[in-house]
């Protein structure tokens, strides 16, 4: 079976699982970001600019390993999206935390469900920025939203794979804490290989121009 290296393909959770681990060149770019990962703050950022640069070469249709090169620019890359996750979901974030603190449901509830829309649109943005890594597709939460909606079911289905994934990578906990460090940028690649499919593969052709228009 020829390892899962393109998006033309209908999104499965085995193919997506195979997908970090598929062969070699992967394999080694999950260790390096595990090891990473020893690097507070730093290295979280450096994960999250890998996985950019991941799908950067998914959507152009080059091999996504290795990605590991020119360590700066892997660090802008998480540095923007990292501030736009942020700002995406600060106001929920602030208004769940301003009702907790004031004891109001109501503003508590609002800014809960705030919050949660938030969170689940932030591929909305993620993935556009990935394709030529254009700041103005972090900066526009209307059009991640379109962006969700023209995904239809096939972006949800992403996200439950995404979640179960999760779910998955805390057994790495049961390696003394290290084998999280490993199963988390496994993780990271199973989300971001789901999530650029159902947005910009052969599957979901048309999904950009849809949600542009």
């Amino acid at each position: 079976m020829t390892p899962p290296t393109g998006l033309d393909g209908p999104l499965r959770l085995r193919t997506s699982w195979r997908f970090p681990v598929a062969d070699r060149a992967a394999r080694v770019d999950v260790l390096i970001g595990a090891a990473w990962l020893l690097v507070p703050v730093v290295g979280w950022l450096l994960n999250l600019g890998h996985r950019v640069q991941v799908v950067h070469h998914l959507q152009h249709g080059r091999p996504p390993f290795p990605a590991w090169g020119h360590p700066a620019r892997l660090l802008r890359h998480g540095l923007l999206t990292a501030g736009a996750m942020a700002g995406h979901t600060a106001p929920g974030g602030l208004l769940l935390a301003a009702g907790l603190r004031w004891d109001s449901a109501p503003v508590a509830v609002a800014g809960g469900a705030l919050f949660v829309v938030a969170v689940a649109a932030i591929p909305g943005f993620m993935t556009p920025y990935c394709r030529a890594f254009d700041i103005a597709e972090l900066l526009h939460p209307v059009r991640s939203l379109r962006r969700v909606a023209a995904c239809g079911a096939g972006y949800w289905h992403a996200w439950a794979i995404a979640l179960i994934s999760l779910a998955a990578s805390l057994l790495g906990l049961l390696a003394c804490g290290i084998g999280f460090a490993v199963t988390s940028v496994w993780f990271w690649q199973v989300a971001g290989f789901g999530f650029a499919t159902v947005m910009t593969g052969a599957d979901h052709p048309a999904a950009d121009e849809r949600a542009a228009g």
